[in-house]
């Protein structure tokens, strides 16, 4: 008897554990695109598109391979628009299947939406693990399990010598863990950045830019040109790409940000791993490769593997082991209102200005930008964890909750107290003006403190501290800065915490 199997928008994969044992020519594969979860945030407009081609790309690649698939679209008469409705239609309607079999979904209310199926269907309901990860939640938690402080560089250790990943026997290739001192240079002027891979969408992905355009014509961000790939042989000429011309320039220049140029060494990867398009131990070991080889440096080829298989599984190990209690914390006692201009880019700060229309423009901005711009200025001005967290869901194409939270919640805006980061991410101009040229385009002086062109990093990093320096005071890695709070006289405080507060007014903060 023939069993229904469920693939998710971001399942996109043959390797996927519900689909391990299919049978062609018995199974029934479901796809739905359906308007819960098109519309659970509002999705930059590009990440509808791209999923959406991405699911009607996989299910061709499924019938390919002699699958019968039942795929539900957005606008067809019947669609229920909710996955368990679509499941329940569908069981309705092939009486003979026996059993449903669906690998389980990224995401807290998914999955507990999900676990209730068994009582509601007449089948059987066979939830199995997601096994397209380098490790498996009972090894993250087995690495947990009775540490005080879960940090990612050792469970990144740990994750190295599980899969010999950039390992010369028992020790590190090269003698280090981590080359991340290595990888903090500024983008020289004279500096030229790659070209990137793209590809130019086909009448599938052009059907889908319609159908955005028609159903979600108010979402965030800019739908065209949209030239990301959407199958698996285009994520593949991605990847390629990034390894033969890119991944050698990634490790120099991976923390430095310079203006209009929102792609620098990045990979623009993870959306692609993020539905399955990319395997990413496979990956890690391409990028392995290229440095044995002589191909690539190996503080590059580092820096890139402890993205992936550091941070990456780190945050989704964390996500599912501290549960979704772990949302509602809020350390820092933030409660503003997130300013208009994060919509709209629409601000005199350069730096902000570019990251965020970047963002409209590409459903992208890369890792120092989302932490030490729009990230770093949430935190000083203490906007509510949900609005930030919500933002970052909403403009991102590669953002899932499993990944975007514990990024966003833990490590940009310090919600969490520190399960994750050690200290607060707060930095000043010095750090912009360090990392890029933006405060040579912008109007604000990067300079300044408090004066009418001061750039307003600086007075709200100083604010940050003294409203927050009681809370942070037993932080042993906020010493230092701590003390230079305690060195700024009556008239100092005063001034700084008029112009942070005048800074708000202005935002329309308070």
């Amino acid at each position: 008897m023939p069993s229904l199997i469920l693939v998710l928008g971001d399942q996109l994969s043959l390797s996927m554990s519900s689909l391990k044992d299919a049978n062609p020519e018995s199974d029934i594969v479901l796809m739905a695109e359906v308007m819960e979860e098109a519309t659970y945030v509002g999705h930059h407009k590009k990440k509808l598109a791209f999923v959406f081609s991405a699911m009607r790309h996989f299910a061709r690649e499924l019938e390919k391979k002699g699958f019968s698939v039942r795929y539900v679209h957005l606008t067809d008469k019947n669609n229920q628009g909710a996955l368990r409705a679509e499941v329940s239609r569908a069981i309705e309607d092939l009486s003979d299947v026996e059993k449903l079999i669906v690998t389980k979904p990224g995401e807290w209310r998914l999955l507990a939406d999900m676990e209730d199926w068994p009582d509601l269907f007449d089948v059987e309901v066979e939830l199995r693990d997601d096994t397209r990860f380098i490790a498996t939640l009972d090894d993250f938690s087995d690495w947990a399990a009775d540490r005080k402080q879960l940090r990612m560089e050792y469970f990144y250790r740990e994750m190295r010598r599980k899969t010999g990943l950039l390992m010369d026997g028992d020790e590190p290739a090269g003698g280090e863990w981590n080359y991340d001192q290595e990888n903090r240079k500024r983008l020289p002027n004279s500096k030229q950045t790659p070209q990137r891979w793209f590809c130019e969408p086909d009448d599938i992905t052009q059907e889908v830019m319609n159908l955005v355009e028609d159903q979600f014509p108010d979402n965030f961000g800019r739908l065209r040109p949209f030239n990301y790939g959407v199958t698996q042989k285009q994520a593949e000429a991605a990847r390629d790409a990034f390894i033969s011309d890119i991944l050698p320039g990634f490790g120099d220049y991976q923390d430095a940000m310079a203006q209009e140029e929102p792609w620098m060494w990045h990979s623009i990867l993870s959306l692609y791993l993020n539905v399955g398009l990319l395997d990413p131990l496979d990956l890690c070991k391409r990028a392995e490769a290229a440095w044995r080889e002589g191909r690539a440096p190996l503080n590059a080829v580092e820096g890139f593997v402890r993205q992936i298989l550091g941070w990456r599984e780190y945050v989704r190990g964390l996500y599912w082991y501290k549960g979704p209690e772990y949302k509602n914390s809020n350390f820092l006692n933030a409660q503003n209102d997130m300013p208009e201009f994060y919509w709209t880019g629409e601000t005199d700060m350069a730096c902000m200005s570019d990251a965020i229309q970047q963002t409209i423009e590409h459903a992208y901005a890369h890792h120092i930008q989302r932490l030490m711009v729009t990230g770093n200025f949430a935190l000083l001005t203490g906007i509510h964890p949900d609005q930030v967290n919500n933002w970052y869901m909403r403009v991102y194409a590669d953002a899932y909750e499993w990944v975007e939270l514990p990024n966003t919640h833990g490590m940009a805006i310090f919600a969490d107290g520190g399960v994750i980061a050690s200290k607060p991410y707060a930095a000043s101009a010095n750090y912009i003006n360090k990392m890029s040229d933006y405060c040579g385009n912008c109007r604000y002086n990067h300079k300044g403190r408090v004066e009418d062109d001061a750039c307003p990093f600086n007075a709200l990093y100083w604010n940050f501290l003294i409203r927050n320096q009681e809370v942070l005071q037993t932080n042993p890695r906020m010493g230092l800065v701590l003390k230079n709070v305690d060195r700024l006289s009556d008239d100092d405080r005063k001034q700084i915490q008029a112009r942070a507060a005048s800074l708000m007014k202005s935002f329309g903060m308070c």
